[in-house]
């Protein structure tokens, strides 16, 4: 583990590899997002290690996050899920992984990829938070607000507007590093790459055929 000035929150090494790597990092690939949206559910009233110790067994449970596998699930798939020891076993949020797939593929046949529909929320670049101390990052914003009662209306649960703007941070809708963090000059240098640009024809399916690795 570095002595690079970095978030506080990041204290064990898997907690400060995800930091490093991944929390705020501009997401683009359809199967990340719906990755984040279950996890980021799953995690409702439960610490983010909690959920990061069990990511590798939710890629697994869930088909490496294949949004058209999991909108498939029928009862006997969703009682084996709950006997499965490597996930948080709450029926509501597991019931509620399985709508949000269903949901999932509706946004992507409007809007040809969830990633070009999430992006609009922030006029399709990240959003810069520039907080100085962890008690000045928000809990919810604005556009986590505007972001939540859309998906709602859309049939999604576990979707309220907290759990809405840790997603948005997850995925680099906001840098929320602190000022401080080595991370946060990074991820805002490289914020002009990442203008969100319309789909290439094809290229929802493209994404979904590449499964989704990380850290």
């Amino acid at each position: 583990m570095s002595d690079r000035p970095r978030c506080p929150w990041a204290r064990s090494p898997l907690e400060v590899a995800y930091h490093d790597r991944e929390w705020g990092v501009p997401v683009h690939d359809d199967r990340r997002w719906f990755e984040f949206l279950i996890l980021e559910g799953a995690q409702a009233g439960l610490r983010w290690s909690t959920i990061l110790a069990k990511r590798r067994a939710y890629r697994r449970a869930f088909d490496r996050f294949d949004p058209r596998k999991v909108a498939g699930y029928d009862a006997r798939r969703i009682a084996a899920l709950l006997a499965d020891p490597g996930i948080v076993r709450n029926r509501l949020k597991i019931a509620a992984a399985v709508r949000n797939a269903r949901c999932f593929l509706a946004v992507q046949e409007e809007f040809g990829s969830f990633d070009a529909y999430v992006w609009r929320f922030v006029g399709g670049r990240p959003r810069q938070g520039a907080r100085r101390t962890l008690r000045a990052v928000p809990a919810r914003t604005a556009e986590s607000d505007a972001l939540s009662a859309d998906l709602r209306r859309r049939g999604f649960a576990f979707v309220g507007s907290t759990i809405c703007y840790a997603l948005m941070q997850a995925t680099g809708m906001v840098n929320d590093h602190l000022v401080r963090c080595f991370r946060y000059a990074e991820l805002r240098s490289a914020r002009d790459a990442t203008r969100l640009r319309p789909p290439a024809p094809g290229a929802t399916s493209r994404a979904m055929g590449r499964a989704a690795e990380g850290p």
